[in-house]
C-alpha cells in the first residue's frame, strides 16, 4: 500500500482509507464483530487511515473503533468530526460550531475512542452563525492543547478554505467525489492542491453503485441514508444502473473489478487525494485496496471518461434536507 500526505506537517497515511459511517448502521444493520473483522482486514491490507464522526450511529461507530483499539491508536491514523447537532427525539439536524459545543463533542469522541488525542478533527458542517476566522481560532486552541493533530473541514467551498488558511494551517478537506459526483472538479481539488491541503473524497464508489451488484432500493429500511435520495428513486435509479453497465463492462475488459477501477480513477485525479471508501465488509475492502495497485494509464482514463463523462448521473446526490449545510460554490 502506497502512502500520501494527510497533514501539513508531513504525516502520511495509506492512500486508500476506510470510511466507518456504516459501522453505525446508516447503510443497514451490522454488528461489532463484523466491524472488528473489517478493521483487522484493514491492518492486514495496509489500510491505516480511519474516518468516523460523532453522529455516525450517534456515537456507535466511534465506540466500535474504540473497543477495537483498546486505547492504542498506534496502528491507525484516526479522523473524527463534529458540528452537526441532532435532536435525539425528532432526529432533526442543525449545526453548531461554537467553541463550547465543539469542545464538549470532541471530549465525548475521545472518550468513546478511548484516546487522549485524535490525529485529525473535521468540522462536519459549517454553522454560518460562526465566522470561519473565529472557528479556526477554536480549532487552533484544540491543537495547541494537544487534543487534535490536524484541522479539517467537510463540504466547504474553496472561498471558505481560503479564509481559513489565512488564519492557520488546514490539513484536509473532505467532500463527496466520485465518477458520479464531480463538483469538486470545479475548484476545490485545485484549491487544495495549491494550498498543500489533502483532499479526501468520501463515497468514492457512488454509495454502492459501483459494486458488482447494485444496491436494491426496495430493501432499504427506515432510516437508511439512501432512502429518498433522488439518484436512488425511480426513474433515476434505473437510468443510473443502465449507464454504469458500460463502466462495468470496461472493468471486465481490463480484468479488474468496477470497485477497483473506480478507486484507481479517483487516485489518478491528483496525488493529494486520499479516498475513504466506506464498508463494513472485509471482502469489499479488499476490492477497494486493489484500486491502489491498478496500473492506471492516460488511455484508460480517457476510456473511463468516454463511458461516464462528467454530468452523466440522473438525479441529485442529496435530497433537499440532506443538502442543508453543504456550501455551494458553482
Amino acid at each position: 500500500m502506497k502512502s500520501r500526505q494527510i497533514r501539513q506537517d508531513g504525516k502520511k497515511v495509506s492512500e486508500v482509507g476506510l470510511g466507518c459511517w456504516s459501522f453505525g448502521g446508516s447503510y443497514g444493520p451490522t454488528t461489532q464483530g463484523e466491524a472488528h473483522n473489517t478493521l483487522s482486514a484493514a491492518l492486514d491490507l495496509g489500510v491505516d487511515f480511519l474516518d468516523t464522526a460523532n453522529v455516525y450511529g450517534m456515537g456507535v461507530s466511534e465506540t466500535i473503533i474504540g473497543s477495537f483499539l483498546k486505547g492504542d491508536s498506534g496502528r491507525f491514523t484516526i479522523a473524527t468530526k463534529a458540528g452537526i447537532r441532532r435532536d435525539p427525539e425528532t432526529g432533526k439536524r442543525g449545526f453548531d460550531n461554537t467553541a463550547d459545543y465543539l469542545r464538549t463533542e470532541l471530549e465525548l469522541s475521545l472518550s468513546r475512542l478511548g484516546l487522549e488525542h485524535v490525529d485529525l478533527f473535521y468540522i462536519h458542517r459549517r454553522d454560518q452563525n460562526v465566522q470561519i476566522e473565529d472557528l479556526m481560532q477554536t480549532l487552533l486552541r484544540f491543537k495547541t492543547e494537544g487534543k487534535i493533530g490536524g484541522i479539517g473541514f467537510s463540504e466547504i467551498s474553496p472561498a471558505t478554505l481560503q479564509r481559513a488558511v489565512a488564519v492557520g494551517p488546514v490539513d484536509a478537506v473532505q467532500s463527496e467525489y466520485s465518477l458520479w459526483t464531480r463538483q469538486p472538479d470545479l475548484g476545490m481539488i485545485r484549491a487544495c492542491k495549491e494550498l498543500g491541503v489533502a483532499f479526501v473524497p468520501f463515497s468514492p464508489l457512488g454509495r454502492g453503485m459501483f459494486a458488482p451488484v447494485p444496491p436494491d432500493p426496495a430493501t432499504f429500511e427506515k432510516g437508511h441514508f439512501r432512502t429518498g435520495t433522488p439518484r436512488f428513486t425511480e426513474p433515476n435509479f434505473s437510468y443510473n444502473v443502465k449507464k454504469i453497465e458500460g463502466f462495468k463492462a470496461l472493468a471486465r475488459d481490463l480484468d479488474t473489478s468496477p470497485i477497483a477501477l473506480a478507486i484507481a480513477w479517483c487516485l489518478a485525479r491528483g496525488d493529494h487525494l486520499v479516498p475513504i471508501p466506506g464498508t463494513r465488509s472485509a471482502d469489499h475492502l479488499k476490492d477497494c485496496v486493489a484500486g491502489s495497485s491498478f496500473p492506471m494509464t492516460e488511455d484508460i482514463m480517457t476510456m473511463i471518461e468516454q463511458v461516464l463523462p462528467a454530468g452523466w448521473a440522473h438525479g441529485d446526490r442529496y435530497s433537499p434536507d440532506q443538502w442543508h449545510g453543504v456550501e455551494g460554490y458553482c
